[in-house]
């Protein structure tokens, strides 16, 4: 079946059907990742976004429950260039095709996806409609101008928790996973550390192995809804606040903000991705639209104050925009590809932020010692 990928600037490509069938409108990005597609559907930030891969062989190696990110995908289409016809590999459960189809997401192969991406680094993003449907290109593009984007909009509703609750209580879901009898499981693998500190963590779209990692750091951890007040989360008694990653305009949570306003200076604080934006409000500071984003495994960041670099794991479509931050919150990491904030931290308060993933999933490992650092912060502020 023929697939056409519209964008709202007119420009559009034509390739071949797979997954489900139907139409989708959202914001179209790209992702730079050699591997990691399920986790990439599974990210509640892409809540609205149709994703294309740059890497050209997709599905090679199936789906399967255990690389999930969260209970189901949330893009609104799939763009690669060309769909693996067989899915080799031993914890391959269902193929993509199948994946899909059983998600009512539409894919389309086929697509010049360097060219795709070339176009979006040169023109910016920009809404796409995603269609099996037998309509014209120029019906198409028009759906994409029609269609809802991802500026102003607050996806965050749709993907938090809708209520309070502990994860992983008996500690079955966080142990690392280990091979055994060419099987993979977590019946032999290291017993998690004892709980040192117990955290509330903002659900903004929260991915399943941030909380595994937390949990392996040592923290007990209490998820809230995304709109829970500041004397709810204090009523918990926790000893830090983590904020969550997310999709979304930042700009359209005033609750986020306020709520984390009125945590500053009680609790010690911690955010990744639009949490890190988030915190940029509550700071007084404000955010920007990129002009084609982050997302991908390869994202080069510098720490200021110890000239160390990392590549990292990130997806993100906003910025904190530094000259909006007061004078008592410090820049402490840039992207070396452009420039813009990738961490801070707050001069007197026991507050810090990084805009990328350390729990990396796909990506590499560089940062994930930032989860250390919060226990370390929590300790000293104790």
């Amino acid at each position: 079946m023929k697939a056409i990928l519209a964008l709202e600037d007119g420009r559009h490509f034509e390739g071949e059907s797979f997954g489900a069938a139907g139409t989708r409108v959202g914001e179209i990005c790209f992702n730079t990742s050699m591997t990691g597609y399920q986790e990439v559907l599974t990210d509640p930030s892409y809540r609205g976004q149709i994703v294309a891969m740059t890497y050209p062989l997709i599905g090679n190696y199936g789906t399967n429950l255990l690389d999930q990110e969260s209970q189901s995908p949330h893009v609104r289409g799939f763009v690669i260039e060309e769909l693996s016809e067989m899915a080799s590999n031993w914890r391959s459960e269902m193929s993509l095709n199948e994946y899909l189809r059983k998600w009512e997401i539409p894919g389309v192969q086929g697509i010049d996806t360097r060219a795709l991406t070339r176009h979006l680094r040169t023109r910016g993003a920009m809404k796409a409609c995603l269609t099996t449907e037998d309509i014209s290109p120029d019906a198409a593009v028009q759906r994409a101008i029609e269609g809802e984007g991802v500026i102003g909009m607050d996806y965050v509703r749709e993907v938090s928790t809708s209520d309070i609750y502990e994860w992983d209580p008996n500690d079955e879901l966080s142990k690392p996973w280990t091979v055994c009898d060419g099987r993979e499981t977590a019946q032999n693998a290291p017993s998690l550390p004892p709980i040192r500190y117990r955290i509330a963590a903002y659900d903004y779209g929260m991915k399943h192995n941030i909380l595994r990692l937390l949990r392996q750091k040592g923290f007990g951890v209490t998820v809230v809804p995304a709109a829970t007040e500041p004397r709810e989360v204090l009523a918990l008694k926790p000893d830090g606040v983590f904020l969550s990653n997310g999709p979304g305009d930042p700009a359209a949570l005033p609750y986020a903000h306020a709520a984390v306003r009125g945590l500053m200076g009680k609790k010690p604080i911690f955010g990744i991705c639009l949490g890190h934006q988030v915190l940029g409000f509550a700071f007084g500071g404000s955010t920007f639209k990129l002009k084609f984003g982050h997302r991908g495994a390869n994202q080069p960041v510098k720490d200021l104050r110890s000239g160390k670099v990392a590549i990292t794991s990130q997806n993100h479509g906003f910025a904190v925009d530094p000259e909006s931050l007061p004078a008592d919150v410090e820049v402490t990491h840039i992207n070396l590809n452009d420039g813009t904030v990738e961490g801070m931290r707050h001069k007197d308060l026991p507050i810090f932020s990084v805009q990328y993933h350390p729990e990396a999933a796909p990506g590499p490992h560089d940062a994930s010692y930032f989860f250390s650092q919060f226990a370390e912060l929590i300790e000293s502020s104790g």
